[in-house]
């Protein structure tokens, strides 16, 4: 900790009690974020081995988001509670750099991740091509991405300061007023930064959603009413529609205060504005581990697994009943009987696996699919002819694959 008498003194410019409140919440949200994004980690190297190309991007969004909680978090809290900014000018200028940085990371990753979606949901051809190699090469521009824009203020192109508020630092939004190096960083960061992801995000996931329409509707004359709509269709519904919601929630406060200073009179702007806006841009760190831990089936069910073994362990004690034999048995079964989608994703067929070690249940499961009324049909692309596979023969698990 510096001087902050000597050298960087920022006394708060909102009421006590605000920065009060405000500590509280970044209090909660540093340990759920810390929390959710840790589980999230925990899972993805639990089930490594099997983590998909579009995958790693769910874990990139954990590791920059951890990456803000731990740089700015411990930071804010202390400056908020004792009501000024405790620490040095340089240390203002690391707590920026890190703020834009992961910040700008984790948006850009959202950005990739929705075009990877509707590549895979509406250009299965292509999605099919979409390997461990590019994921990591676009892991890789992700960073480079925000960090250009990160490094640029630390070399004349913008500025960095305190926030309007006086607890916490970021660009500065005076800056545009008396230097026109700053006013073209400030643009170039509102169009490529929130306008451009925005744009992309929202017409993948509506590209995406009136594709699933679109499918639905091109079986349903073959479909019973209450199947119409299937289990990967709902996922990839509220993914869409939970990603959109949660990525203008947490930012779009944000650019609008931080535009309105830049552009307009920085005098006229609130402090509590741009201390209200960035709680908000904050919160993101807490959403996405909720969204990708709800809304991904496979990566819920790890954790599930993960408990039960945790408790078992600790309990000393293992359940053998016969409910959770048929479960293993039944994923035992879903691992054996695959192939794959045309997006790269696996298959059922619901053939017999001589591996399997459950023969009678695939057998039981191959007579009631006999008497199964016919229902939504998936194209199947293996080797170069296409096949038509039921709902019913995709586990749940390969359904939400297609997320």
């Amino acid at each position: 900790m510096g001087n902050a008498s000597e050298t960087f003194l920022l006394i708060s410019k909102i009421s006590k009690d605000s920065d009060i409140l405000m500590g509280t919440i970044y209090i909660i949200m540093g340990v759920l974020s810390i929390l959710g994004n840790g589980i999230l980690l925990f899972v993805a190297y639990r089930k490594k081995s099997s983590l998909k190309p579009a995958e790693f991007f769910v874990v990139n969004l954990a590791i920059s988001d951890l990456g803000m909680t731990i740089s700015l978090f411990p930071l804010a809290i202390p400056s908020a509670f004792t009501h000024m900014w405790l620490f040095n000018k340089t240390i203002c200028t690391g707590y920026a750099f890190c703020g834009v940085l992961f910040g700008l990371c984790s948006l850009t990753n959202l950005t990739v991740l929705s075009s990877v979606c509707w590549l895979k949901v509406c250009c299965p051809n292509y999605g099919n091509k979409f390997s461990y190699c590019h994921a990591s090469m676009l892991v890789a521009g992700v960073w480079c991405y925000a960090g250009v824009f990160a490094v640029g203020p630390l070399s004349g192109w913008g500025e960095y300061g305190p926030e309007p508020y006086g607890t916490a630092c970021c660009i500065n939004w005076e800056a545009p007023g008396r230097s026109f190096a700053a006013m073209s960083y400030i643009i170039c960061l509102f169009f490529f930064c929130y306008i451009v992801p925005s744009t992309v995000i929202f017409l993948s996931y509506t590209f995406i959603l009136m594709t699933v329409r679109g499918s639905r509707q091109a079986v349903q004359q073959h479909t019973p009413p209450q199947n119409k709509i299937s289990n990967a269709q709902t996922l990839i519904i509220k993914l869409s529609v939970a990603v959109c919601i949660g990525f203008l929630t947490a930012w779009s406060p944000y650019a609008i205060v931080a535009m309105w200073a830049a552009f307009g009179d920085a005098l006229e702007v609130p402090a509590i504005a741009f201390a209200w806006a960035a709680i908000f841009a904050k919160s993101s760190t807490l959403y996405n581990p909720i969204v990708y831990l709800v809304f991904k089936p496979n990566f819920r069910r790890s954790l599930c697994r993960d408990v039960a073994l945790c408790r078992s362990t600790l309990c000393g004690c293992q359940h053998s009943s016969p409910s959770k034999g048929t479960c293993s048995q039944f994923n035992h079964k879903e691992e054996c009987n695959s192939t794959q989608f045309s997006n790269g994703l696996p298959e059922n067929h619901g053939t017999t696996c001589r591996h399997c070690a459950c023969p009678e249940a695939v057998t039981g499961a191959r007579e009631n699919l006999k008497e199964y009324i016919p229902q939504q049909t998936f194209r199947i692309l293996k080797g170069s002819i296409h096949n038509e596979v039921a709902e019913s023969q995709l586990s749940i698990d390969m359904q939400s694959d297609f997320l």
